[in-house]
């Protein structure tokens, strides 16, 4: 599919709402941008073509391959901050400065920019102040969560709507030896207002406008909420949608970004 690059995010989240498997975003001529999406059955392009008026779609067969043994392949150990993020068939047992990962179809493995900026937020943090109750919303493998808890947070809870996210997050939970709360919930419906002294959110630019009020409510007064997944032009209308929550702090990585509220 072939899109106006102002129109990423509309596109990205069409295809998920069709079904994707995964999405890889590459840049094309004349401020376009080429979004290569994997499905498992025979995709319907009709629906997107009514969605997404003026995009180039065309379905193009893929030969069978064991995706995740190949990213398996590619994965080594890194750092970010004061952990290493260690594959599980590489890590011998759970350490206070390790976070083991088992890579598969649920986002937040590590590699990522938009996580590795919620790392690097979540230890700034936790060196001024006591993280206390902490969410990481739409959770997927729950890494935001597990680091939370190593770095002091109590209790910790990892919350997705994905049934394959929640198997994932306790998959991972039980990984890293974590003591995490694990459940399945529509964004921030069904959890109890103003319960948290932090929320994480590493989520989709337009989902966490569409959401705002309700991720607001989830904060304790004189809590924290960190913002992510956001590329750089998804800063403003976020910031906008968040504007009662203060100003933010900004911090970037290539050419994504994280906001930091404090309370």
């Amino acid at each position: 599919m072939i899109v106006d690059e102002v129109r990423e995010d509309e596109a990205t989240a069409a295809l998920w709402e069709a079904g994707t498997l995964g999405v890889e975003v590459k840049p094309a001529r004349d401020r376009r941008v080429e979004l290569v999406a994997y499905f498992g059955d025979e995709l319907a392009s009709a629906g997107l073509e009514a969605s997404l008026p003026g995009a180039e779609i065309a379905a193009v067969p893929v030969p069978e391959v064991d995706w995740v043994a190949r990213f398996r392949d590619g994965f080594q150990p890194f750092r970010v901050g004061s952990f290493d993020v260690v594959p599980a068939w590489i890590s011998a047992a759970p350490s206070p400065s390790t976070l083991i990962v088992d890579p598969g179809r649920a986002f937040g493995t590590g590699t990522h920019e938009t996580t590795k900026l919620c790392l690097g937020a979540l230890e700034e943090l936790a060196a001024r102040r006591p993280l206390g109750r902490t969410l990481d919303l739409g959770a997927g493998t729950a890494l935001l969560a597990i680091a939370a808890g190593r770095l002091g947070a109590a209790p910790v809870v990892a919350s997705d709507l994905d049934p394959e996210a929640v198997a994932a997050s306790r998959h991972h939970a039980a990984l890293n030896g974590a003591r995490i709360g694990v459940v399945r919930a529509d964004g921030a419906r069904g959890l109890r207002p103003a319960a948290f002294d932090l929320v994480l959110a590493n989520l989709m630019a337009l989902l966490l406008v569409d959401r705002a009020d309700e991720i607001r409510a989830l904060v304790a007064p004189g809590g924290a909420l960190v913002l992510s997944g956001l590329l750089l032009d998804d800063v403003p209308p976020v910031r906008t949608a968040f504007a009662a929550c203060g100003a933010p702090r900004e911090l970037r990585l290539g050419e994504w970004a994280a906001l930091v509220f404090e309370g």
